[in-house]
């Protein structure tokens, strides 16, 4: 490790204030909001569970997201340790830098940044078709998918620079209304006793159920829906009391993710049957309207109005997500800009001390990258979501795997948490797991991004070579005229 390269701690008290992010403007359910609209829950549901049913392990499925959610909880643990001495809106960079050296935390940062704006890019796809569809069945209005993309970037941006409180109450609404359906419909089957054969206990959680069929790609797709919890960190410096405010969150938001995903998928196993459920799915996957496994048992429990309710529902649980996304990639934007490691000028705050200047830049990322796809007539879901959303996990399971890696260091150099547990045990475990995740998704890549291997070949390699130039770049700067200055 590069001996010089450990950077200071970065606390709000370091910021001058003329970089600092609005302080205490976010309590624990403004962040926890976030977090759960950055998991689009509708959307984790309607996409990920059909899959996972399907080509997965089945009625086993319920399981893989609770093994997800042991091993990012075991992950949380040293995440949240670090975070009590760490406080700062590029959270991941900060937090490898620390352990693993500012060479090694400059190019997590371009992977993290890499991640969470091709991430959004694979929403503006789905959420464009979605829109359009949607639209043109209740208007007649048919615009191409493209179009809705780029208004809603005009919007999103719009929100984003009106500052932090306004984003998070408009995610609260738009979270709460896709959360509070599948929540009542998973508590009012569960209470019921279940579908046609039971709930199915055994079914869904003993060992053989987990362990039948590919539990790798469940497991892979579980992972893939816990994306976004580290948004806890990313707000830090503009949390009430953030070393209360973010421990609180991380893992309040992980427990009810594991839970909320794990029953839903549950219940719509066993509104299904668990024996007739991988045959449902993969029927619905067959359809090309895979939210058919999902929104079919929900409509049978609340009415044909929910076939209404569920595609606008769907549409706002993707605007939420876009939303979250651009809040924490302009807040890494506007990180680095501080740290120096990109223009100053993206530190450059309004009067609601929102980082308008790294959220244009961020929008102007989006469009670069969603554009390409529009020009070239590729299909905004088969296409642009398929292949973003499986690239977006990859990089971010490396920076959760690399934290877990500099927690450990970290800990064992500076002894400032004497706690064996949340600074060696627990980030080990998680560590292990999260090497065990990669694996998963480098082997199950190609069914991830439902492409061929040619193109996740493609895909898989930009990881390392963002990596790559964000430690070159740093390395560049630190050699240049304003390193002697």
């Amino acid at each position: 490790m590069d001996s010089q390269t450990v950077p200071a701690e970065r606390t709000v008290r370091d910021a001058p204030a003329a970089a600092a992010l609005k302080p205490n403007a976010l309590g624990v359910l403004g962040i926890l909001f976030f977090v759960l609209s950055g998991q689009a829950p509708l959307t984790g549901i309607a996409g990920a569970a059909p899959i996972s049913v399907a080509i997965g392990n089945g009625a086993g499925t319920p399981a893989a997201y609770v093994l997800a959610g042991a091993v990012i909880l075991l992950f949380s643990v040293g995440f949240v340790a670090m975070g009590r001495h760490v406080v700062d809106a590029g959270a991941f960079y900060t937090y490898i830098g620390a352990g693993l050296g500012r060479t090694t935390g400059a190019g997590s940062a371009a992977v993290a940044l890499f991640s969470y704006c091709v991430i959004q890019a694979a929403m503006y796809g789905l959420y464009g078709a979605t829109m359009s569809a949607l639209v043109a069945d209740h208007t007649g209005l048919d615009l191409p998918w493209w179009a809705w993309a780029l208004i809603t970037m005009a919007v999103v941006q719009a929100l984003a620079v009106t500052g932090i409180e306004v984003g998070a109450r408009v995610l609260a609404l738009l979270v709460l209304a896709e959360f509070s359906i599948l929540l009542v419909f998973g508590l009012v089957t569960l209470f019921e006793g279940g579908g046609p054969e039971g709930l199915g206990v055994s079914d869904s959680f003993s060992p053989s159920a987990v362990l039948q069929g590919a539990p790798g790609v469940a497991v892979m797709f579980a992972v893939a829906s816990m994306f976004g919890f580290e948004a806890t960190a990313i707000y830090g410096e503009e949390a009430r009391n953030p070393t209360k405010t973010v421990p609180r969150a991380t893992y309040l938001s992980v427990v009810l993710v594991t839970c909320f995903f794990a029953l839903t998928s549950w219940m719509l196993i066993s509104a299904h049957g668990a024996s007739q459920a991988p045959a449902a799915a993969g029927t619905a996957l067959a359809s090309g309207d895979s939210s058919g496994f999902v929104f079919a048992p929900i409509a049978a429990q609340f009415g044909g109005w929910v076939n209404d309710v569920l595609p606008v529902l769907l549409a706002t649980s993707l605007f939420a997500g876009i939303l979250t996304f651009h809040n924490s990639a302009n807040r890494y934007l506007f990180s680095l800009g501080r740290d120096r490691l990109l223009p100053r000028r993206l530190c450059v705050l309004n009067r609601r001390h929102a980082p308008w200047a790294a959220g244009c830049v961020q929008t102007a990322i989006a469009l670069a990258l969603v554009l390409p796809f529009a020009l070239a007539g590729k299909d905004p879901v088969v296409s642009l979501f398929s292949w973003f959303s499986g690239l977006a996990v990859l990089a971010m399971m490396l920076l959760y795997l690399l934290t877990s890696v500099s927690v450990i260091v970290f800990f064992r150099r500076e002894r400032r948490d004497a706690r064996l547990w949340n600074t060696a045990i627990a980030p080990a475990l998680g560590a292990l797991g999260l090497a065990g995740a990669v694996w998963l998704i480098l082997a199950n890549f190609t069914t991830l991004i439902g492409g061929d291997t040619g193109t996740a070949v493609w895909l898989v390699l930009s990881v390392p070579v963002v990596m790559l130039l964000g430690i070159g770049a740093e390395r560049l700067r630190r050699r240049g005229p304003a390193a002697a200055s």
